[in-house]
């Protein structure tokens, strides 16, 4: 299959968040990423040089107002290492919570939320055929 001309790429991925302290430690945690503390409140997190040049970056922006509603756009994470059900667990301990967002036991993921309630889901196959 010939590659596309003229199309975007996604590079990087920016939460509203109200705690950014904390929430810089719990995703730079979850994603093995390493976290820069921007002089305007914010944060900007890097992936591993590993994860190659495509890997998207993640920018924390700071913001007053908290969630309110289930998230548009969310996070869909695989696990690099171990198991789903590892992975969740480990997630849980940073700091996720379950989250029900009317999903069921045989949808193809696990859906957490972090600190803040941003949901997220964690992939139990890849999205890739």
């Amino acid at each position: 299959m010939a590659e596309r001309t003229g199309a975007s790429r996604i590079s990087q991925v920016t939460v509203d968040v109200r705690d950014v302290d904390m929430m810089a430690a719990f995703w730079s945690a979850a994603l093995g990423y390493t976290a820069d503390q921007g002089d305007d409140g914010s944060a900007k997190l890097y992936p591993p040089d590993s994860a190659g040049p495509e890997a998207v970056t993640i920018w924390l922006q700071a913001v007053t107002e908290g969630k309110q509603t289930k998230n548009r756009v969310h996070l869909d994470l695989n696990a690099v290492s171990g198991t789903v059900e590892t992975e969740v667990e480990r997630l849980l301990a940073l700091g996720a919570s379950y989250a029900d967002v009317g999903q069921s036991d045989s949808d193809p993921f696990v859906v957490l939320a972090d600190p803040e309630g941003n949901e997220f889901c964690v992939l139990k196959r890849s999205p890739r055929p």
